[in-house]
């Protein structure tokens, strides 16, 4: 495990080896990047992304919200069952197991948990990829897509037994260089080969057809399947 996992200021936090002297609860706080005069980009989705930086480190922050019906009892409350069942503590470690088989994902740096009573809310925050986009923001802006690598990247991760369940072009990044990242890996696991792989493409080309419906990249799609297969 490459990362420590402690108590601060009256929450659990885990962070890289580089960081447990620095973090503190205060940085998953909008207010306090914004006192020290810091703007604070973020990306669109559920659980929205915030962009900050500190003594050089360049963070992409997200923090954990429901979805679905569970949104309407709680915007972002999770039962309490212990850390390594939170959520952030679960991604932490699956996103640091990833990263350390050289797998393309951005590198965990720090989490935070907050319990109160029988809940908790929870923070992610991971290494920001120079110059990347999703796919998503790569097609809207009628950028080139490296389709087959796509595909060759979603089968290094299959291959290593990842269950990807919310594979989506926006969880997809491209960066200047044309390298795919996959990002996002909450409630994903590792498992044995299964259909599941299977189910993770129909849900990428779901993602596909609804944000740009009409059948126009279906040329793409084709050359991402060939890039799979031959990985």
């Amino acid at each position: 495990m490459k990362f420590q996992a402690f108590e601060r200021d009256g929450a659990l936090l885990m962070a890289a080896p580089e960081l447990v002297e620095h973090i503190t609860p205060s940085w998953f706080d909008l207010n306090w990047w914004r006192s020290r005069g810091q703007q604070v980009d973020s990306a669109p989705g559920r659980g929205e992304s915030y962009f900050v930086s500190y003594q050089g480190w360049q963070l992409v922050w997200r923090h954990y919200r429901r979805g679905g019906m569970a949104a309407k009892l709680s915007a972002d409350r999770y039962l309490w069952t212990g850390l390594e069942q939170t959520r952030a503590y679960a991604e932490f470690v699956l996103t640091q197991q990833l990263f350390d088989q050289g797998l393309p994902v951005p590198r965990p740096l720090a989490g935070c948990v907050v319990r109160q009573g029988l809940t908790y809310r929870a923070d992610l925050m991971t290494a920001r990829i120079d110059g990347a986009r999703s796919l998503a923001d790569q097609l809207d802006a009628g950028g080139a897509i490296p389709w087959a690598e796509v595909g060759a990247t979603i089968a290094r991760f299959h291959a290593a037994g990842l269950d990807h369940v919310d594979l989506n072009l926006r969880n997809i990044l491209v960066d200047t260089e044309q390298q795919i990242y996959l990002i996002d890996f909450d409630r994903c696991r590792l498992r044995a080969a299964g259909r599941w792989a299977e189910g993770n493409l129909d849900r990428l080309r779901r993602s596909l057809d609804k944000l740009f419906p009409g059948g126009g990249h279906d040329a793409g799609w084709h050359k991402l399947r060939e890039g799979y297969r031959s990985a």
